[in-house]
């Protein structure tokens, strides 16, 4: 249990600043109706998890040790990133919850894939700090320890989901749509550093 709790722990910590997930989940939660806004965090989960699994086993180890595999993720990720943020920031109106607003399960799932899984320094961030766990546990009990961040995963993006959505008829149209475009802002922001990066290590 005490693993397990340790594992729940560091799920939230690792999880709830600001990033490309969270500004992801916020942003359907607001345009789309409660339903589809937990399916959407179902499949942000189920990458989120993935993550963390192949972190936690050592893909970020593959990246660091293979250069040219960390620069295409680099590139690929960096114009993902920079082409959702943009979708964001060209929004002209939020539909604020109704089943007509334009949606698309393909797109989602490549969003979903793209926030969590085409960031190399998420993967080797994630690598060395639940790689630096994996060595402190028990071999019997590092089990426990990612059912504690998968649990972690899925509360934290239903939480997010429920919580926005509750509130967001608090906020007129106008508001929620400059919401929507600084989130796409900051995504961006995160496009141009992976690009950034990418160029350094040309």
């Amino acid at each position: 249990m005490a693993v397990f709790l340790q594992g729940l722990l560091f799920g939230v910590a690792y999880i709830a600043p600001i990033g490309m997930q969270n500004l992801f989940v916020v942003s359907t939660a607001i345009e789309q109706p409660l339903k589809r806004a937990l399916q959407v965090a179902l499949i942000v989960i189920f990458f989120d998890t993935s993550l963390s699994l192949a972190c936690f086993y050592g893909v970020g180890k593959l990246l660091q040790t293979t250069p040219w595999l960390e620069l295409a993720v680099l590139l690929v990720g960096s114009l993902l990133v920079f082409y959702i943020g943009w979708g964001l920031v060209r929004q002209k109106e939020v539909a604020m919850g109704t089943m007509a607003t334009a949606f698309s399960y393909k797109a989602t799932i490549i969003t979903a894939f793209s926030v969590a899984w085409l960031n190399p320094q998420a993967l080797i961030d994630g690598s060395v700090l639940l790689g630096a766990f994996r060595v402190s546990l028990p071999a019997g009990l590092t089990h426990f320890f990612m059912l504690g961040v998968i649990i972690a995963s899925i509360i934290w993006f239903i939480g997010l989901t429920g919580l926005i959505s509750k509130f967001k008829h608090l906020m007129q149209p106008k508001v929620l749509l400059w919401v929507n475009r600084i989130c796409g802002i900051v995504i961006i922001l995160y496009g141009v550093k992976l690009l950034a990066t990418f160029v350094t290590k040309i």
